[in-house]
C-alpha cells in the first residue's frame, strides 16, 4: 500500500470514530429529552386524573353514559396510581422484576381490579406497539386474575 493511501485510510478512519464519538453524545441528549417529554406528558395526565378524581362536575362531564359519578372518580383514582407505577417503570425506578410486586400490591384493592375490568381493554389497546408498556398490562393483568377476592367481614 502507498504511503499516501494509508495516511488517506487512516484519516478516514479517524473522521468514522470522531464522528461516532461525537454523535453519542447527541444521541444520548436526544434519549433523555425524549424521556423528558414523556414525564412531562404523563405528569399532565396524572394531573387531570386528580381533578377528574377529586371533582365532581368534572367527573361528570367525562365519565361514561351507564355509569354513576362516584364510581367513575373512584376508578379514575385506581387509574392514577396505575398511571404513576407505569411512569416510574417507563423512567426506570421500577426494575422489571419488581414490577409483579407493586402490581399484586395494588391489584389487592378492589377499585383497581374493577378499573382493570371496566377499563383494561382501553389500556391494552393503548399499549399496543410498545414492549415496555404490553409488559406492563400483561403484569397488572396478571395481578388483578390473582389477587385475592374481597372476603366479607366476619360476623
Amino acid at each position: 500500500m502507498k504511503f499516501t493511501t494509508a495516511v488517506l485510510v487512516a484519516g478516514t478512519a479517524v473522521t468514522l470514530v470522531t464522528a461516532v464519538v461525537g454523535a453519542a453524545p447527541l444521541w444520548q441528549d436526544a434519549r433523555h429529552q425524549a424521556e423528558r417529554n414523556e414525564a412531562l406528558l404523563a405528569g399532565n395526565q396524572i394531573d387531570w386524573l386528580g381533578q377528574v378524581s377529586t371533582n365532581p362536575d368534572l367527573a361528570e362531564l367525562w365519565k361514561p353514559e351507564n355509569m354513576e359519578t362516584e364510581e367513575y372518580m373512584r376508578l379514575m383514582s385506581a387509574n392514577r396510581l396505575l398511571c404513576m407505577l407505569s411512569l416510574r417503570h417507563r423512567l426506570g425506578f421500577v426494575p422489571k422484576w419488581h414490577l409483579p410486586f407493586h402490581a399484586a400490591w395494588i391489584m389487592k384493592s378492589d377499585v383497581s381490579r374493577r378499573y382493570c375490568k371496566r377499563f383494561g381493554d382501553l389500556r391494552a389497546q393503548e399499549a399496543e406497539g410498545d414492549e415496555r408498556a404490553e409488559h406492563f398490562t400483561r403484569v397488572l393483568d396478571r395481578a388483578a386474575a390473582n389477587a385475592p377476592l374481597a372476603r366479607p367481614a366476619a360476623v
